[in-house]
Parts: structure tokens; sequence; C-alpha cells
């Protein structure tokens, strides 16, 4: 995807508080939009990255295993808050919600999750109704989400390859039916004429540090035709 220049230089309890710092996204700046990249391992950073939830206050890694690293590292007007956990179900994520977006006040809300419902075979109404109920508390909290799309893992099977099409299709049209942005997130890390595989993955499962990268730039390049006022 062409775009922006600057490219080429398993829990379900209560959350508990944690620390609110994030190390990629320290840089000083007078009224930067915030951003809070919300989901579970794909935001994070998995394998090579733990965010700062999972490792307060600031993450253990490398911090270019992260979308959040390299949309931060594009714009430094963005304010880009990486609150991704590895493992966690559509449901486990929208239980954060409260303390991880609406607590922050973000302008916008990266939302991707619905891979560990595919794993898990839960059905695909479990995880679209949780992604809506996402969507809907954002709006609420005078936030704009931006719908993503599932990422392909290399280990599928036909059935969880089907799921993950039927969720990324219901994605893209509730985006259109909600009027909010959409980012296909799965097709800037898929292999070449294999949509089901990930390009560059180091375990099979999560994108590398060329993934992430394509990751953050697909969602930067959606978020600077938004308005900004």
């Amino acid at each position: 995807m062409k775009g922006s220049g600057f490219w080429t230089a398993e829990s379900s309890q209560t959350p508990q508080p944690y620390h609110q710092a994030d190390a990629a996204q320290t840089m000083s700046s007078v009224q930067r939009v915030k951003i809070v990249c919300f989901g579970d391992s794909t935001t994070a950073g998995t394998p090579a990255f733990l965010s700062p939830i999972e490792a307060p206050p600031n993450g253990s890694g490398d911090e270019k295993s992260q979308y959040a690293y390299w949309m931060g590292k594009g714009h430094l007007e963005w304010e880009v808050l990486n609150r991704g956990v590895n493992g966690e179900r559509t449901d486990q994520i929208l239980s954060r919600f409260q303390r991880d977006v609406a607590a922050e006040n973000p302008k916008w809300v990266i939302v991707l999750g619905g891979v560990n419902d595919i794993y898990q075979g839960f059905p695909m109404d479990f995880a679209e109704r949780n992604l809506a109920e996402i969507y809907e508390l954002a709006v609420k909290v005078g936030s704009t989400p931006i719908a993503c799309t599932v990422l392909p893992y290399n280990s599928m099977s036909r059935g969880q390859s089907r799921a993950r099409i039927e969720l990324n299709m219901w994605i893209q049209a509730e985006a259109k039916k909600r009027s909010i942005p959409f980012v296909d997130t799965a097709a800037a890390v898929a292999k070449n004429g294999e949509p089901d595989k990930l390009e560059g993955t180091p375990d099979g499962l999560h994108p590398g540090v060329g993934g992430y990268r394509e990751m953050g730039r697909a969602i930067s390049v959606v978020l600077e035709q938004q308005p900004h006022g």
C-alpha cells in the first residue's frame, strides 16, 4: 500500500490498574492526538514485544514489533498507546474498555480482535456481538473506532479460514453500516497470493517486524484521511 513517505528511513478477570507510560511514545508535544490501539496479541506485538499492559510500565522487547511503534514513528503529533494483550478473545478485550480506552479519552480507537475466538472455536456471532459493543462504546465516550480485519495464521484449518473470512466480511460491512473507518490489516500482512498465510512470520502465528510495519502503514493511511478537527 502506498502512503506516508516516512516509511522509508489469557485472562478474563477484572483488569487491575497499571502505570500509564509507553516507551515508544514519550516525546513531548502540544495538543497531540491520542490514539489507543486496542486488541489481542497482534496489537500487543507478539512474539517479540510485550505491551505496557503485559510488562508495565513501558513494555518489554523489540519495540519495532508492534504497529503502534510505526504509527508513532511516522507521526510525532500522534500519541499512540499500545493496549494489546496476547491470547485474549473479544469478550476479554471488551472487559478492559473502561480502563484502557474510556479512561484515556482518545480521539481514535484501533479495534483489532477475533482471532482467538476463531482459534478457540467460538461462533462468529459471539465475536460480532463483542466487536459491535466495542464500536458502540467508543462512540459513546466520544472516540472514533477504527474497524480492522483479523489477521491470518499459518496453521489455520479449513474451517478456521472460513470463519476468519466470514468475520472479516462482517467487520467491513459493519464499518460501512456505522460509517466508521475500516482498515484491511489482514491484507497488509498476508503472503502474496496466499491470503491465509502470513508474510515473514517468526512463529507462524504472528507478524514479524516487517508485518507490523505494514499494519502501521495501512492504519496510518486511513487515519490521515480522517477529519482532524
